[in-house]
């Protein structure tokens, strides 16, 4: 029977990044960083063409199996050891240059950022296909008038564009951070043991600049046995960061979804899918609800990727469990949590009338700052005008009132203003200010986006 314990494993999660960080992923990457090792020494003359060319052919997951490294390392105690006798068994003669001059570290390290680059490219690619579900849900509801809210409290109207909207602009902001921090997460080293590159020889650096250029990969100026665990600070701190730009967002429509406001909310098969065992009318968010517990996942591998950092002298293997973890789960959870993100906007649907029917129920409370404003212009000061209002407003509430009908018996508004004035200052569309024009230029800049 096969047991797996990881729910990665079984239940989140897309196959294609799953493979990423699987220990296929990680031992194909291992070879593939020890062959641009002898392609390397190639080009500077230390390996002829030939040993490479064995070297190039034998450096494949299908050749050197995982299967033989593992039965090696259960002999050996050491994973990069038992690699390089695996393909030193491999390459026969031309073994002998398997892992010249390079510390287990340099491999470990540089496939490392090489999984870290390919995650970057899904986690980009996802990224921007969330945002640009966002701006087209933006721009369809540029101008749907519903109620803004504030402490959970009945504030001033806004239209579901801009609510919108400030999610495109946030997803643009993680899109601008990801391609900023790329360069600076996708580095690898090769300057052995302690940093110093003394195994490497006198072409250390150019040795090491030609295995990151032929990866494609950026070379750290200095090191130590490690790569610099600041970089896995900050790519750790942008997988945090964008789960909780989705959750926010999911939160959100977790709470528009809530049957007393029912104006927003996630898609429901109605023919197929069931809300609960026993509550046969429940229609739950539960893809939203999982992606934000997902978030918080992802958001536990902050306080460990920091601790990490904190190696004694050059080196120790006190983070090397830790990261087995950290960069993995937290990677693989946090492209799951912008796919179901974005599947959640794509499916959502919007009760432009339900909008309507909430603004309606606050009887007009939520335009008490429009007609202030009014007053103000009218040549009333401003605390004064604050003051009419807030008297009007509590009036209303405590009668259940319309506002637009004790303000039409206050004298102080009534003497400047006529009914039809009055009735226009309680025209929500009339208070949003410049809604759409925002939307219009978060909308053009994800366009923009590439």
């Amino acid at each position: 029977m096969n047991h797996l314990a990881c729910p990665l494993d079984y239940r989140y999660g897309c196959d294609d990044f799953k493979a990423i960080w699987s220990e296929e992923g990680r031992h194909s990457r291992q070879l593939e960083v020890e062959r641009a090792l002898i392609w390397a020494h190639w080009k500077l003359g230390r390996v002829s063409e030939e040993d490479y060319l064995v070297v190039e052919s034998i450096a494949k997951p299908e050749i050197v199996t995982k299967e033989r490294v593992s039965q090696i390392e259960a002999e050996t105690r050491h994973d990069i050891m038992a690699l390089t006798k695996a393909m030193a068994e491999a390459a026969g003669e031309a073994g002998w240059c398997i892992h010249l001059g390079a510390t287990s570290n340099d491999i470990v390290d540089t496939a490392v950022a090489l999984q870290l680059r390919d995650s970057i490219n899904i986690l980009r690619r996802q990224s921007l296909a969330l945002l640009n579900t966002a701006a087209d849900l933006a721009e369809r509801e540029r101008d749907s008038v519903m109620l803004g809210r504030t402490h959970g409290q009945a504030a001033v109207p806004i239209t579901f564009g801009l609510k919108v909207a400030v999610w495109v602009d946030e997803l643009l902001r993680q899109i601008t951070r990801l391609d900023e921090l790329t360069p600076r997460i996708c580095v690898g080293k090769f300057l052995g043991a302690v940093g110093t590159g003394a195994a490497q020889g006198k072409d250390a650096r150019e040795l090491q600049d030609l295995i990151m250029e032929h990866l494609g990969l950026g070379s750290p100026l200095v090191t130590t046995q490690v790569v610099g665990r600041d970089r896995y600070i900050e790519y750790m701190g942008w997988l945090c960061n964008m789960s909780t730009s989705c959750e926010k967002i999911l939160q959100e429509i977790r709470n528009l979804q809530r049957s007393e406001i029912s104006e927003a909310g996630e898609g429901f098969d109605v023919k197929k899918q069931v809300g609960s065992s026993t509550m046969a009318h429940k229609r739950n968010p539960i893809k939203s609800e999982n992606a934000c517990g997902l978030a918080r996942i992802v958001r536990s591998f902050m306080m460990p990727t920091w601790e990490n950092a904190l190696l004694w002298h050059e080196r120790d293997l006190a983070n090397s469990s830790a990261e087995r973890f950290t960069l993995s789960h937290a990677s693989t959870l946090a492209e799951d949590v912008i796919v179901k993100t974005n599947s959640v906007l794509t499916n959502l649907w919007v009760d432009r009338n339900r909008m309507q029917h909430n603004l309606a129920l606050q009887k007009g409370l939520p335009m008490a700052e429009k007609v202030m404003l009014e007053l103000v212009d009218a040549g009333v000061a401003r605390d004064e005008a604050h003051e009419i209002l807030r008297n009007a407003s509590m009036q209303a509430v405590s009668n259940g009132e319309e506002l637009l009908d004790v303000c039409s018996r206050e004298p102080a508004i009534s003497a400047r203003f006529d009914i039809e004035q009055l009735e226009a200052m309680f025209e929500p569309l009339n208070h949003v200010g410049v809604a759409g024009e925002l939307v219009d230029e978060a909308v053009a800049a994800a366009r923009l986006q590439q």
